[in-house]
């Protein structure tokens, strides 16, 4: 594996940029900005040989650059991340929910990876899957670079069995358990996910565990925000889903309202040591 061209600063690897061609200066500033060009006289940022960029510098269309994102400023997410287990290979937390996974869009520094990054001191720490800003629950992280495509794929092919809680309300004439099989699609700019014809892409076992509208979510596929999807289009959307059925808007400081959904399991074997692995969520919220 290649080693990074420059490394992390403030938890955050740097940014890549690939070039059009020409005066790297005058183009940063044209697709960046300002703020790009001050980057480039304050020597911070670098090409693919990790030399410095100055205003003099010229590369040819495909090159690339790198250079360290401005954080913004964010709203501090008011929840610890329990460890639920480390070793030399892999870090398995109980994320909190509001809390990222990892930089995307507004949310850099308030995020899981980034805050670890920063508390366990393990700078090449990463995610071997995701879950959504408002899912809590457990979250894999792998320790080093060379380990992370492993695990990675491990989720990838399906070879992990994830297990989810989620209140909702309960619908007497709803048949479960059931298997929602369909076709998820989630475009750019778009909040929402929709389905729509075509081949299925996302299929869940949906079960009722008590009367009180606890039920016991199992994915068999991972699209973005597919257990939400699947619940609200059964009538029965997760309690506090600010998404689905509908659109609300929550202001980024407001934390009272938490999606009652939990990535309670996960269990696989481990593609490192072949020992079979099981971690559980222990967060009770859900099911007192």
């Amino acid at each position: 594996m290649k080693p990074a061209v420059i490394g992390v600063r403030d938890a955050l690897g740097p940014v890549r940029v690939r070039l059009h061609g020409g005066p790297v200066l005058a183009e940063l500033v044209g697709r960046f900005g300002s703020q790009a060009g001050a980057k480039v006289r304050a020597g911070e940022v670098v090409d693919a040989d990790g030399a410095v960029v100055d205003d003099a510098t010229v590369l040819p269309p495909g090159a690339s650059v790198y250079l360290y994102r401005d954080l913004p400023d964010e709203v501090p997410v008011p929840f610890d991340i329990p460890v639920l287990h480390r070793d030399d290979d892999i870090v398995v937390v109980d994320k909190p929910h509001f809390l990222a996974t990892m930089p995307r869009g507004r949310h850099v520094a308030q995020t899981a990876l980034v805050r670890l990054r920063c508390s366990l001191a393990l700078p090449e720490l990463s995610p071997a899957h995701r879950l959504d800003r408002l899912t809590a629950g457990v979250l894999l992280f792998t320790t080093r670079r060379e380990l992370r495509g492993r695990y990675q794929t491990l989720f990838a092919r399906g070879l992990v069995r994830k297990t989810y809680l989620a209140r909702a309300d309960v619908h007497p004439a709803l048949v479960l358990p059931r298997v929602v099989r369909n076709r998820i699609v989630k475009r750019r700019g778009n909040l929402q996910a929709v389905t729509e014809a075509g081949e299925p892409n996302a299929e869940t076992l949906i079960e009722l565990l008590s009367a009180d509208g606890l039920y016991r979510l199992t994915p068999r596929t991972g699209r973005t925000h597919q257990l939400r999807v699947h619940m609200a289009g059964l009538g029965v959307p997760i309690h506090g889903d600010p998404l689905y059925p509908k659109v609300i808007d929550v202001h980024p400081d407001d934390f009272s309202t938490p999606l009652q959904l939990l990535a309670h399991r996960i269990e696989f074997d481990d593609p490192v040591t072949g020992s079979h692995r099981e971690f559980v969520s222990r967060r009770e919220e859900f099911w007192l």
